[in-house]
């Protein structure tokens, strides 16, 4: 499979995967806790089935290494060619009842984020990359092409973390920087508001792993912005452990 095959198959998953989360949403359901003591709910489990399942029946050559796979113990290792998926970003959010979660599944090539699908459950939304190529948007209103802004004359529209609100590195980090407004909101939708060009940067300072971000990087990239750390090198995939450094996400320059 070529690259728009893989990212098709991608895109019909998360749409899958979030079409499943919602009904449970609307049925009621439980939270339990992990080892980290981090949420999980029975629409992390489903939608993980449906995206590994459908991932492995369509390119069985292609490892997959799910979030809560490694939660419960099963040995994945990064391989040169291998998916990366998170079935429910932002469980904490979506077990609040707020909108701001996400179906991430995205492909590493080399290290690297090739291509990506970001589903935004909630809200209606598809927002697929791939590297090189383009990034683009689905909707009520239509499939359409997405580009990263640069910032505008009014100054940066920042995107944080819901739960790094008081996180006193926000105004450091933002010092001397012209800044419009800040929104706080959870989960990789941060990455896909950058990449459809209504906001212009997102500082992560508190702890991810690589299936948060490799899907919504690939998006961002591929919209012409970059995700970098704090010492401007690339976050790099298939590290010990999966978790990522703090990093940076900017529009286009």
């Amino acid at each position: 499979m070529n690259d728009a095959e893989l990212l098709a198959l991608a895109a019909r998953l998360a749409q899958s995967a979030a079409a499943a989360i919602l009904t449970i949403r609307d049925a009621g359901f439980a939270v339990e806790r992990k080892e980290d003591l981090s949420p999980v709910t029975a629409a992390d489990r489903l939608a993980e089935a449906i995206i590994t399942e459908g991932l492995r029946q369509a390119a069985p050559e292609i490892p997959v290494v799910g979030e809560e796979a490694v939660s419960d113990g099963a040995e994945l290792a990064a391989a040169p060619r291998y998916w990366l998926v998170d079935p429910l970003d932002g469980t904490r959010e979506f077990a609040a009842g707020r909108p701001e979660f996400t179906v991430n599944i995205g492909l590493i090539v080399d290290g690297r984020p090739r291509l990506g699908a970001v589903a935004l459950p909630a809200y209606g939304e598809l927002f697929t990359g791939i590297v090189g190529q383009g990034a683009w948007k689905q909707d009520a209103a239509g499939h359409r092409r997405i580009q990263a802004r640069r910032v505008p004359e009014e100054g940066l529209t920042v995107m944080a973390s819901r739960h790094y609100a008081d996180d006193p590195r926000l105004p450091e980090f933002l010092a001397g920087r012209k800044v419009h407004r800040i929104v706080q909101i959870g989960s990789a939708t941060k990455f896909c508001r950058l990449a459809e060009g209504v906001a212009d940067l997102y500082p992560r300072f508190g702890r991810t792993m690589e299936w948060d971000t490799a899907a919504p990087e690939a998006v961002l990239v591929a919209a012409g912005g970059r995700v970098t750390g704090f010492d401007g090198a690339p976050l790099g995939y298939g590290k010990p452990g999966w978790e990522n450094l703090p990093f940076v996400c900017h529009g286009a320059e």
